[in-house]
């Protein structure tokens, strides 16, 4: 399947071109190298990883891209590939890709040449801070060395994931050179849908990832009202909330789906036409206001 360039967005802080979809890897295990190859052939241009074995196989989504490339028909320019660092404290001690003895600014430098060297690629699209470090001093040493690698040419953008104090946001925004031109964060009704992030980042051009954005919604996939959207629209309901969020202008929906049906699915989304407002105004009472009733 070829990818419509509706299904892309270029930002007006990094001038990179993001899929409006992104196909995340994480516990994808020896399965990642099969799954990430399919979801390509399916028609995804955006792949998430990270370089923390725990959860991740990045060197499966380099195998998938070694195969997709020699193919001929996808050059590594179609693609978005985002990568992450991640600190000791999200690492296995028994798998930490770096020497967890040197300065962070050497694990952050190791971290990148072990990413790079798993993708098989010279550079990647996106890199995210995988977490807030513990201290601003170190969240903003980490960011140093980030922007360093976007001067090499390493690295096209940069981003923070599981960021969900404004604060503390506003403060890394404000502290640096580089902006970040993502904030990758679970969308859930724990953190009230990160409606005061999701203002910033649309006031400022960033882009707001979402995972966990099906698996963290039940209330919202299993509402009447929801329900009968998709009926008229003739679409699933992870469909539906997924157009929404893509409809916003703001919002990157990560999906893990193993299932080649739901990636189809899925990227049927982007080809949507604008729901109708009232229609909208479901998933915005749920996301931004008072939930419709069940």
């Amino acid at each position: 399947m070829a990818a419509s360039s509706s299904h892309f967005v270029t930002s007006t802080i990094s001038s990179v071109r993001m899929p409006r979809l992104i196909y995340g890897t994480a516990w994808k295990k020896g399965a990642t190298a099969e799954l990430v190859i399919t979801a390509i052939r399916a028609g995804f241009r955006g792949v998430d990883t990270a370089c923390q074995p725990k959860h991740y196989t990045e060197a499966g989504v380099g195998t998938a891209l070694r195969t997709i490339l020699a193919e001929g028909t996808i050059s590594r320019e179609d693609l978005f590939i985002q990568t992450k660092f991640t600190s000791l404290d999200g690492q296995d001690p028994a798998s930490t890709p770096y020497d967890p003895t040197a300065p962070l600014a050497t694990q952050v430098v190791q971290s990148l040449e072990r990413s790079l060297s798993n993708l098989g690629t010279p550079y990647v699209d996106s890199l995210v801070l995988h977490s807030p470090m513990r201290t601003v001093k170190d969240t903003l040493t980490v960011w140093k060395i980030f922007e360093g690698f976007v001067a090499s040419g390493k690295v096209k953008q940069l981003g923070i994931s599981n960021c969900y104090s404004i604060e503390t946001f506003k403060t890394l925004f404000d502290s640096v050179s580089i902006k970040p031109a993502v904030l990758q964060n679970r969308l859930y009704p724990e953190s009230g849908y990160d409606r005061e992030l999701r203002k910033f980042c649309a006031e400022k051009g960033i882009f707001y990832q979402s995972f966990w954005t099906l698996t963290a919604n039940p209330t919202i996939l299993r509402d009447r009202a929801v329900v009968a959207i998709g009926r008229k629209y003739g679409k699933t309901v992870e469909q539906m909330f997924f157009a929404y969020l893509v409809q916003t202008g703001v919002v990157t929906p990560l999906t893990g789906t193993k299932n080649a049906t739901h990636m189809a699915q899925d990227l049927e989304v982007l080809d949507m036409s604008r729901l109708d407002k009232e229609d909208a105004d479901v998933f915005e009472n749920f996301i931004n206001g008072a939930s419709s009733s069940s």
